[in-house]
């Protein structure tokens, strides 16, 4: 995985409605912050000022998620254990997006899980979507030493947050279908993962949680080991070639380019012969599951389709 940089988000989140929310000083310690009482924090609209600021003391991870993503649920407990292990070196911010749509709305949350970290107040990209526990790490080490060249080392000074989470409910045990594909993401074995999922749609179809665990799983599967700059490449060489178009798309959705892979898909579907669409078709389709029938891009890009279908 190539390093975190602050430029990569440049323009990407706006969060300057949200900055003057924060009742406590730029140089407030964490110990004069009020609520902050664990490495682990439910961020909200209101209250997320308070977070930014902290962000100049300790790296913030913001952690955007919901209840009905079922990826949120295998990426987060990850992201906790982390950060519980590095004792107050990182503050972990949890944001449910849809009970806090401006947050959502200022980190352009295209799809979720969505993982920003905070330096100083400067939004710096980690990743979207599951990944294993291997890669969070890793990330994780890149933004602590981002952070330190940024002069932002310190530490929250709120005890042993293990104590604090042993207080706290235990989180419903994973169905043994979801916990076998969540451990295989964990080892990177996204082959694993899918087979684990398949086999809990077997059981239940109407399974929204493995429906969305499989299409997530099978995206990052397809995107693992591909170079964005190599597929641009392929894809603009050949512009009716499925599978560059295919890689392309995948890329994007998986950085948050939503509009860009649906447009590409559909831009392929439209020059393609009428018996060479099906797998275009069955492609979108799979990444409408993954960002939600509801959503506005879904819908424009859904109505497209129909037209070019009729």
């Amino acid at each position: 995985m190539s390093e975190i940089s602050p430029a990569a988000l440049r323009g990407a989140v706006d969060l300057s409605s949200l900055r003057g929310r924060s009742t406590q000083p730029a140089a407030a310690a964490p110990s004069a912050v009020p609520g902050i009482v664990d490495v682990v924090v439910d961020a909200t609209d209101e209250s997320f000022g308070q977070i930014l600021e902290l962000s100049r003391t300790v790296p913030v991870v913001v952690d955007l998620w919901a209840e009905w993503c079922g990826p949120c649920k295998q990426l987060s407990p990850i992201i906790e254990k982390v950060t519980r292990e590095l004792e107050g070196r990182v503050l972990l911010a949890k944001v449910d997006v849809d009970a806090n749509p401006q947050l959502a709305q200022g980190f352009r949350a295209q799809s979720i899980p969505m993982v920003v970290a905070l330096i100083a107040g400067q939004p710096v990209p980690m990743f979207t979507g599951a990944v294993p526990e291997a890669q969070v790490r890793e990330v994780f080490t890149q933004l602590l030493q981002l952070a330190a060249q940024n002069g932002v080392t310190g530490t929250l000074p709120i005890g042993d947050g293990a104590a604090v989470q042993a207080e706290e409910p235990e989180e419903p045990a994973l169905p043994p279908l979801h916990a076998e594909a969540f451990a295989a993401i964990e080892s990177g074995d996204y082959a694993a993962a899918i087979v684990a999922y398949q086999k809990a749609l077997a059981e239940n179809p109407r399974d929204e949680e493995a429906i969305a665990g499989l299409g997530q799983v099978r995206l990052l599967d397809r995107v693992q080991g591909l170079d964005l700059q190599e597929a641009r490449a392929a894809a603009a060489a050949a512009p009716r070639d499925v599978s560059a178009q295919f890689a392309v798309a995948d890329l994007d959705l998986a950085g948050g380019h939503v509009e860009d892979a649906f447009g590409r898909l559909l831009d392929l579907f439209q020059t393609l012969p009428a018996d060479e669409r099906t797998p275009v078709r069955e492609r979108l389709v799979e990444l409408f599951g993954l960002i939600g029938a509801s959503d506005p891009r879904v819908i424009s890009a859904r109505n497209r389709l129909t037209s070019l279908l009729f």
